[in-house]
């Protein structure tokens, strides 16, 4: 994990978010920043909104109310064509991976390249196998369909898509959710090696702890349609609210704090 300075112009600027269904309020007032280079990482217990807010600030969903602002720009005032150059600037990694079943990966891989970058067939493709190899898959998956593969092969095929068009801002929907705690931990190291080698930033909806400490500079915590807190996980674990006391220390907060005190340990 890297420690980053939050005095840069944030990438990501949420302000007075408000995120209504009918007479239920999801978010109510809510502010929160992503800056250059950081992982930071969204919990909350259910019905919190944490995918909500993601769709919000990729554009798949309009808010009720407040603004966001996207890497410079207030994403609600842009023109349908400005918008659309801003999105491609972002990657997005769904819950499930959310590959097409018909087409094999190379093919899932290099659509976007073809439909947003307006590359060839030939070159997309050529591009879809680069991508796939830095995500740490074979050279033969390549060829293979979404059936075919295990979940953390779909997994790290969905991170490669997500990586396509050479985003500047990573936005992961519980990328580790049905996971082994292996190819958890695997997908962890993927993460933060890609980020520091990229130099993206990642906006992380997780419920993985192991996954918070393992990779996040900052964690945002959602309670009532707001951000309770977002900090350090060292600042975050103190706060007194009694689900983040709950969360970080109960017995599985606990474990995951203690096995990356040992890492860190380890490491140095």
């Amino acid at each position: 994990m890297v420690s980053r300075q939050q005095s840069r112009q944030p990438l990501i600027e949420v302000r007075g978010l408000v995120n209504r269904f009918g007479e239920h309020t999801v978010h109510d007032d809510l502010d929160l920043d992503l800056f250059p280079g950081e992982i930071l990482g969204v919990v909350g217990g259910s019905g919190t909104g944490k995918t909500v807010l993601l769709r919000s600030i990729v554009g798949l969903l309009e808010p009720s109310a407040g603004t966001v602002r996207v890497l410079g720009r207030d994403l609600l005032a842009m023109s349908t064509r400005e918008r659309s150059h801003t999105e491609r600037r972002l990657g997005v990694m769904f819950q499930g991976g959310a590959l097409f079943t018909s087409l094999n990966l190379q093919e899932n891989i290099a659509l976007p390249m073809i439909e947003h970058a307006g590359l060839s067939r030939a070159n997309a493709e050529h591009l879809a196998r680069v991508k796939l190899a830095m995500v740490g898959l074979p050279t033969q998956a390549a060829l293979n369909y979404p059936s075919e593969l295990s979940g953390g092969m779909v997994k790290r095929a969905a991170l490669a898509r997500a990586l396509a068009l050479d985003p500047e801002v990573l936005f992961l929907d519980e990328p580790t959710a049905g996971l082994d705690p292996i190819g958890a931990s695997a997908f962890d190291s993927l993460l933060t090696t890609l980020r520091d080698a990229l130099g993206f930033s990642v906006f992380l909806v997780t419920h993985d702890l192991d996954t918070l400490y393992a990779t996040c500079d900052r964690v945002a915590v959602l309670s009532e349609g707001k951000v309770l807190v977002a900090d350090s996980l060292d600042v975050v674990e103190q706060q007194s609210d009694s689900w983040i006391r709950e969360y970080f220390h109960g017995p599985r907060g606990r474990a995951a704090a203690k096995a990356h005190r040992q890492t860190t340990r380890e490491e140095q």
